[in-house]
């Protein structure tokens, strides 16, 4: 199995350069609007693609990701909400493990009923503790997951829920307030974190501004996730993008 990917984001946090993955979902594009976002990803220098969502509704997955690949040579990483959502045209999957929650299904039992395709599919698999925190409102990956969130203000509980992933052999801790989140993850979180892991960590939900972008980045994010905000104002990528380019070497004497 082909290693490429993770390897690229491994030397990517090594060297101290923070890395932008917007995230598409399947279900809100067409071909169309696959061709100006990745365009605009391309003239942003945005790093990566992620494609999925809690609910893919749809039946155009392997469409949307083939039509991804033809129009750009951008990474495209599927970040599933279930074993179904899988396109063998991808480069790399993001095998989540629910790591912040306690519900058996997310934690192994979907894995166990997916292990055969996944292996079959020839994709770069990246292990992933997936860690939802409690963004201040109800969002469907803690409605599908049946799952309680991380609380917000308890840093030492994220800490020690990474730092278990770490140790069982998780390459990535992402951590995630969710879609349509009031509040995304705090800087004071992603540092306790990022002070007690050496994978790289990536931070999604609620992300709504440049400036909170660069912020999680000082924090210690090795990878910003942005999906929402895009889908709103296409315009946001390229400020996303510089934000979060701007602090390159910020964190790189961890």
């Amino acid at each position: 199995m082909s290693l490429k990917t993770y390897s690229s984001i491994s030397a990517r946090k090594k060297n101290g350069q923070k890395s932008f993955a917007v995230l598409i979902d399947p279900d809100k594009v067409n071909e169309e609007s696959i061709e100006e976002i990745t365009s605009m990803a391309v003239d942003a220098k945005v790093d990566y693609l992620l494609v999925g969502g809690s609910l893919v509704v749809t039946n155009h997955l392997d469409e949307v990701v083939q039509q991804i690949k033809k129009e750009c040579d951008l990474p495209v990483i599927l970040f599933p909400g279930s074993p179904s959502q899988i396109s063998r045209y991808a480069d790399a999957l993001l095998y989540l493990s629910l790591i912040s929650g306690r519900n058996p299904e997310l934690l192994i039992g979907q894995h166990v009923i997916s292990a055969p395709f996944v292996k079959q599919s020839g994709l770069e698999i990246i292990s992933t503790g997936y860690m939802v925190i409690d963004g201040g409102a109800p969002t469907t990956v803690s409605y599908i997951s049946n799952a309680n969130p991380l609380p917000a203000d308890k840093n030492e509980i994220a800490v020690c829920t990474a730092m278990a992933g770490e140790m069982l052999g998780m390459k990535l801790i992402y951590m995630d307030s969710g879609s349509g989140a009031k509040r995304a993850v705090s800087e004071n979180m992603i540092a306790a974190v990022a002070a007690r892991v050496e994978v790289p960590i990536v931070v999604g939900g609620g992300i709504t501004t440049p400036e909170k972008a660069y912020l999680n980045c000082k924090a210690g994010a090795d990878i910003i996730v942005v999906g929402n905000a895009i889908e709103k104002d296409l315009t946001l990528m390229k400020e996303m993008s510089d934000a979060i380019h701007s602090g390159q070497t910020v964190d790189s004497r961890r």
